[in-house]
């Protein structure tokens, strides 16, 4: 039996207006839940006081709702310890019709994803590194606070003590199977990812998995899109593949599907942050999410989906991940864990279609062969045993704190000069600059005055740059932050006089 804190981690919720009774809506989404395996035999769910709570609901719709799920069989009851989803359910079953099932195997065998390199040879990718910084506001810092540094602490020592023979020896150049579960009910549960445990690669961050994903399905020539602006560090190893870009512009709705139709309607792939755009945090529309997912689907392209920082959602309900929504096999899943725990970890994962799974296990295996398996099990017992969910719901309320402490201290310190976009999830936000001022001359100044931020103008390729910076508000503590403001707002007066006076 297994007990992971996943439940708490689905978007359960109810529709006011909707004429289902509530405790009906909540027992229709969480036997859905239970049927679809997206809460496994063995998962605790949240007590009846905790989902009232949540949902906004008298605890006896809950109640009733657990009840009717555990006169059906589908919940467990245990004295003392809570509500479980049974061990005794039969095997999911396919409810395609068999006419739809026969069309689907043929769709498979005649429109089976192929690269251009499975008999080749993968090229050598050029990679650009740097390192951290440790000053406000460097982005993407993480905290481990005592809690979870003593967890840590105390599955090391018991891995290391009973050091297991697998660590001894080679093992799947895709990760341990347990961690590939792990990772897999995370996934379902928090982002909607439709996947199998053997689709899981198990990567060194989501830098290396986009290597992989070059290496396996792009060669030299081959056109891509990517968002403009977009992240440096995927530019960069699309740059070292010699592939041929086609910038295509975002906006709030996200990345303009119909301008990257216009500039390369067969383009091989395309890459893109849809949850959370790099730099500037823009949700990708549903409608522009199914308009990609249709294109790609018609054109034979393939989606790499980014879905950095999703873990932090701080208001509002998240849209699932754009692999959920792939009915395809079309796009390809990237994430990290080095964000959620700590960048020292080294440690992200691949989602990847059934059809390139042999491809993506042999470029992982040439590369370095395979993770490490002792920080895998590490990471599996941190994620089995309830710690990893529990970590992220401590860190958001952090977070949180931090992001409102760092818009408070820019809005009394720099509202003249700079209008701050507040970000509903993620670890950084942009802030803009008025009146022409170059944000990378305030990066300079900022820098000689011991503060860390980027010039977003730097990351436009092809789209008019807007002059705004990049601040990372988390890894700090928050007496760090109003200081560190003050020294950026004195950067910004000492750029707009050095305006003023040329």
């Amino acid at each position: 039996m297994r007990a992971e804190g996943w439940a708490e981690l689905v978007a359960w919720h109810v529709e006011r207006g909707d004429e289902t009774p509530l405790f009906r809506q909540i027992y229709l989404q969480v036997r859905a839940a239970i049927l679809s395996r997206t809460l496994r035999p063995g998962t605790k769910l949240p007590s009846t006081r905790q989902l009232a709570t949540r949902l906004g609901v008298a605890r006896a719709s809950v109640i009733a709702a657990y009840d009717q799920l555990l006169a059906e069989g589908y919940l467990d009851g245990r004295v003392g310890s809570g509500s479980y989803v049974s061990s005794d359910l039969p095997e999911p079953f396919d409810r395609r019709t068999p006419a739809r099932a026969m069309k689907s195997a043929a769709a498979a065998r005649h429109d089976r994803p192929t690269s251009p390199v499975f008999e080749q040879a993968f090229e050598l990718v050029a990679h650009s590194t740097s390192e951290g910084e440790a000053r406000p506001f460097t982005a993407a810092r993480a905290l481990v606070d005592a809690r979870t540094t003593d967890v840590w602490r105390k599955l090391s020592a018991r891995a290391l003590r009973s050091l297991d023979p697998v660590h001894l020896g080679y093992s799947d150049a895709r990760g341990l199977v347990g961690l590939r579960r792990s990772i897999c009910d995370y996934l379902q549960a928090a982002r909607a990812v439709r996947c199998e445990p053997d689709q899981i690669v198990v990567t060194a961050g989501t830098q290396h998995a986009i290597d992989i994903v070059i290496r396996v399905l792009l060669r030299r020539g081959d056109e891509v899109w990517v968002e403009d602006p977009c992240y440096p560090m995927t530019y960069g190893a699309l740059a070292a593949a010699e592939v041929k870009f086609r910038h295509v512009p975002v906006d709030q709705h996200g990345i303009d599907v119909r301008a990257g139709v216009r500039a390369a309607p067969r383009a091989r792939a395309v890459f893109v942050t849809p949850s959370h755009q790099f730099p500037l945090g823009d949700v990708l529309s549903m409608p522009r999410r199914m308009e990609l997912l249709a294109w790609a689907r018609e054109s034979g392209a393939f989606v790499i989906e980014d879905d950095y920082h999703s873990e932090y959602q701080y208001s509002g309900r998240p849209l699932a991940s754009l692999q959920g929504l792939d009915e395809a096999d079309r796009v390809i899943y990237v994430g990290t864990l080095n964000k959620v725990l700590f960048p020292g970890l080294r440690m992200g994962y691949a989602v990847v279609p059934q059809p390139l799974v042999r491809a993506f296990v042999g470029a992982r295996y040439l590369m370095d062969r395979q993770p490490s398996s002792l920080y895998q099990a590490w990471v599996t017992g941190f994620m089995d045993e309830g710690h990893f969910a529990a970590h992220i719901r401590r860190m958001r309320i952090l977070y949180r704190d931090q992001r409102d402490t760092l818009v408070a201290q820019l809005a009394r310190r720099t509202s003249a000069d700079l209008t701050v976009k507040v970000p509903s999830q993620g670890m950084h936000l942009v802030a803009y600059l008025r009146d022409g001022i170059s944000d990378i001359a305030i990066e300079d100044a900022a820098r000689r005055n011991g503060v860390v931020v980027r010039a977003i103008s730097r990351m436009y390729h092809k789209a008019p740059a807007r002059s705004g910076l990049l601040l990372g508000f988390t890894g700090f503590r928050s007496r760090t932050i109003g200081p560190a403001v003050a020294r950026l707002a004195e950067a910004v007066q000492q750029s707009r006089r050095t305006r003023q006076s040329a």
